[in-house]
């Protein structure tokens, strides 16, 4: 299965809904032009990983480049709806601590303003 991404903005942050495969190269290589686009219109990014089919290493280098991607241009991504599989390959390579993880996307976007209102 293809990697489907559609996004969309919810209070102001920029959702990214992943469905299929992540596979390392071109389709992988896609998302990550997606989001470094999606840094023109909010600083603030929500990957849903809840329909992933197939996540690898070269899934979690994908990942770590959007990140690093959205750290370098000021803003913040997390990552929601993580399914069993994908959450024992981020644990496995130890970058289960190195994202912050939600159970729901809604979460991951409160989580954003949570931290505005305390700032």
């Amino acid at each position: 299965m293809v990697l489907n991404i559609t996004t969309s903005r919810i209070a102001g942050v920029a959702v990214v809904y992943l469905c299929g495969a992540i596979p390392f190269g071109e389709e992988s290589a896609s998302l990550l032009t997606q989001v470094k686009e999606l840094l023109n219109e909010s600083r603030q990014i929500v990957l849903d990983l809840g329909n992933v089919t197939q996540f690898d290493s070269g899934s979690v280098g994908i990942l770590v480049a959007a990140y690093d991607a959205t750290r370098k241009a000021g803003g913040e991504i997390k990552l929601a709806n993580l399914g069993d599989h994908t959450r024992e390959v981020l644990q496995i390579t130890k970058f289960l601590t190195v994202f912050e993880i939600f159970s729901s996307t809604e979460d991951a976007i409160a989580s954003f303003h949570t931290r505005e209102q305390t700032a």
